[in-house]
Formats: C-alpha cells, structure tokens, sequence
C-alpha cells in the first residue's frame, strides 16, 4: 500500500480531542499508584506505542492483601497533544529543558465494592476521580525536576495533590536505569476521603477519624531494556512512606507500601512519516453490524463455530472509523499497521437510550496469502481502547446476569477479514477500497484491571464495512 500525498490538515489533533472528550468522562481506575516515571515512553513527535504494565502492591488498607493489576498503556506522542497512561493533555512548552503541560489525569486510587477487605465493610466505596492539573519538567545532564499540581474535577473528593520529583537518567545502548524520589503533599479533603472513617461508617472497632493533610514520599527504580527494534521490557520498584497521620488511620497498615512492576511496550516509531504530517493518506472506514447472539463469543465468531445474532433483543452499530498508515512492510513481511480513531452510534432498539462511543486503536494487517496477486486479501487486528457514554445494553444485561460490574472504558479489539473491491471488479477506480467483515470487541481483559473497571466480559457487534484511501 503506497503512501500517498493528501489528506486533511490537523487530523490527529482533532482525533487527539475526540478521544480526549471521552477520557474526561470516565471514572473506572481502583489502583493505587501514579505513572510519572513512565510518561516519557516516547519522546518523537508524532509517533505511538501499546503495551502494558502489570504491577503487584501490597494494598495500603488492613488486610487488604496483596493486589495485582494490569495497566493497560495507549501511548500517543504529537506535536501539541499527548496520550500515556493515565492521563492526556496539552503541551504548552516542550524543548531540550523545559516542558510545560495541562492535563486531565484519572486518580488511581480508592477501592471497589467487589474487593473490599473486612475492616472496610460498611463503609462507603472510594471512588476514583478526574484530576485536572499542569505539569513542569526541567530537565539538565544532572538529572530532571519535576513539578505538578492537580485538583479533583469530578467532584469526588474534591481535594487537591501538589508533587516535586527527582529522577537520574543512566543509559547504555540498550537500556536505561532511573532511580526517583517523589515527594506528595496531600490536603485534606484528599487524605480523609481515601483514608479517612466518616462519622456515619463508625463502629466500635473502626472510630470515625480524619487524617487531614499530610506528606507521602516514594523511592523508586526503574528501568527499561530495548529487545529486537521496537520493543521495550519495563521493569520497576518502588516502596512508599505514607503521612504518619495516615497511619494512624483504624483502617490503614502502619507500614510501608512496597511494589513492583513489570511490562513492554512496542513503540511503532515514524517509520513513513510523522503520524500528524498530513500528507500520507487518510483512511475512512464505514461500518454497521448488529450484537451477536449471547454466548456468542469474539473466538467462537472468528472461528465461524458461533455467528449467530442477537434477534431477540436485538441492537445495532452504525459508525466511521478514520485513520493513518503507520508502517508498511514490517521487516520485510507483507505486514502493515495503521492508527484508527472513530465514532459509533449505537441504536439500543428501544432497551435503553442510545449512545455513541469513541474508539481508538492500533491494527496490524497481514496480506501474503497466496492468491493476494489476484485478490488482494488482508487479515486485520486492531488493539486499543474504546470509551461508551453510556454502558452499551449488551454489556449491562449480559453484566447483570452474572452480577458482575461495568465499565464505560473498556479495552478494544477489531479482528476484521477484507478483500480488494477493484480486484474483484477489475476496476482500477476501486483498487484502494475494501469491503469486508469483522467484529466491534469490547473487553475487560479478564477481569484483570483496574483501569477497565474489573470487568469480566463485555460484547461483540459483528459488521460489515467499506474502507477506502483518500
């Protein structure tokens, strides 16, 4: 597939903000950790990464155990705009020395009702929050400052977090080591929220308590190693000191809290060009396809042993998908990727209001089967994430019968199967059209993270579509 010479102006920008909006209403993470150490995973402007993070803590309230959690990391880097972990924003500077940003971040902490530990029965879940917050980077050949201030916007807690960081870089040609102190001075509305006994959860055993602010410091050392071209193993430790106040709490280990995290990431690069130039094609597809029947799973479809749809309580996906080329002929192999972001609505067919949803993904394609010179055939997989305003039916029936939670983001996935139109019509005016089918997969990975609600199950949408270069 050429790279071509058209295309609109200042379309990642504008997908950047799409995804944005949907972020900024999502409240699902239940984690207890921030990714300051790894949000400079990509540096080059325009390019993107996927890859994950699986951490194990030791949870900061009494008997709570050991957790662990996998961090799912949709990484974009842009010009202005940028996507990593747990937050995205705007950069108001970026040079060699300074970087300045604004940001929405999710708060990832507090506890869900599905693992709450006996001394916190009957109390009120602590839910996670929006945090709207700048960011300062100073960075020098001794080491990088760091300086954020952020405040809950959702109306949680309604507290606020000032941070002060301190990181060394120790490089070699594979691999980086950075050890890191970070220093958090909580108010109180935060601490007393999170950690804090409200009158009315008081029983003789747990007294009412409010801890107030307090200072949290954290040590760490991370590190990361390049094996093959793109790929990167992450690994990390740390341990954090909370505020004495805070463990003084009835309901708080007077301890340490140690973890540790392990992870890769695939960074995709700027190997055709910058993902925000635009002048390489831009790709639209279109798409509508109905909910597949219930037990109807995304293997059992992909396998053909299940495509059956849901006629009984049936509902409907209607939505465009626009995207890049990324990269072309990966090692040689007749293997491509592209980057997709779009909007879908959802026609819940009366159960429930519609909707519509956000989706952004990376997919790999595969085209060297052998008849592809005669009709060129592609293979898809997409892997992202994707944001619903509401929970789609589908998932909260299919939810509610196992008494199992929803999430609004969940993770994504697009298996699709393609073929050229113009080589089934020789036709050279349709050779850069495809039609084909796949499946709209929204997931939560197992019930495996927190960031996607500890959602086991979701839904899949079986579709057809049309998907041409412009």
């Amino acid at each position: 597939m050429p790279v071509g010479k058209h295309g609109p102006s200042h379309l990642a920008n504008a997908l950047s903000w799409m995804l944005l909006c949907g972020l900024l209403a999502t409240g699902v993470l239940q984690a207890q950790t921030h990714t300051d150490h790894i949000a400079d995973l990509l540096d080059t402007p325009g390019s993107a990464g996927l890859g994950f993070i699986s951490r194990i803590e030791q949870s900061p309230y009494i008997d709570g155990g050991h957790r662990t959690d996998l961090l799912p990391l949709y990484l974009y880097e842009g010009e202005r705009f940028f996507l990593n972990a747990d937050r995205v924003g705007v950069k108001f500077v970026n040079d060699d020395t300074h970087r300045l940003d604004g940001f929405l971040g999710r708060r990832l902490e507090g506890f869900p009702e599905d693992e709450m530990p006996e001394i916190l029965e009957g109390m009120d879940v602590r839910n996670t929050s929006i945090d709207l917050g700048v960011a300062y980077r100073y960075a020098q050949p001794w080491g990088t400052l760091r300086a954020s201030v952020m405040h809950d916007v959702g109306g949680i807690s309604e507290g606020s977090e000032l941070r002060l960081g301190y990181s060394y870089d120790w490089r070699g040609q594979r691999w980086l080591l950075r050890p890191d102190i970070t220093v958090a001075w909580r108010d109180s509305n935060l601490n007393n929220y999170y950690y804090g006994v409200a009158p009315h959860e008081a029983t003789p055993e747990r007294p009412a308590y409010a801890p107030g602010s307090g200072v949290n410091v954290s040590l760490g050392l991370y590190g990361t190693y390049g094996i093959l071209k793109n790929w990167r193993l992450l690994g990390g430790v740390s341990v954090t000191a909370l505020d004495s106040d805070v463990r003084n709490s009835p309901i708080i280990r007077d301890d340490l809290q140690p973890a540790l995290f392990v992870g890769a990431v695939y960074d995709f690069g700027t190997a055709i060009t910058r993902w925000d130039d635009d002048q390489i094609p831009l790709l639209v597809k279109v798409f509508y396809g109905r909910a597949s029947a219930d037990g109807c799973h995304m293997a059992n479809i992909m396998t053909l042993s299940c495509t059956s749809l849901n006629h009984e309580n049936p509902t409907s996906v209607t939505g465009v998908h626009v995207g890049r080329p990324f990269l072309e002929r990966v090692n040689g192999w007749p293997l491509d990727f592209n980057g997709y972001v779009g909007l879908l609505f959802r026609d819940e067919n009366g159960l429930q209001a519609n909707g519509w949803q956000v989706d952004a993904y990376m997919k790999a394609f595969y085209y060297g089967f052998p008849w592809s010179r005669r009709v060129n055939t592609r293979f898809g997989f997409g892997f992202g994430i994707s944001y619903a305003n509401h929970v789609p039916w589908t998932e909260v029936s299919s939810q509610a019968r196992r008494e199992r939670p929803t999430s609004k983001l969940l993770n994504y996935l697009d298996p699709t199967i393609d073929v050229n139109v113009g080589d089934i019509f020789r036709s050279e005016n349709w050779r850069k059209t495809y039609f084909g089918l796949g499946i709209s997969h929204r997931s939560g990975i197992f019930a495996s993270s927190r960031l996607l609600g500890s959602v086991n199950g979701g839904s899949n949408y079986i579709y057809a579509y049309l998907e041409s270069e412009f």
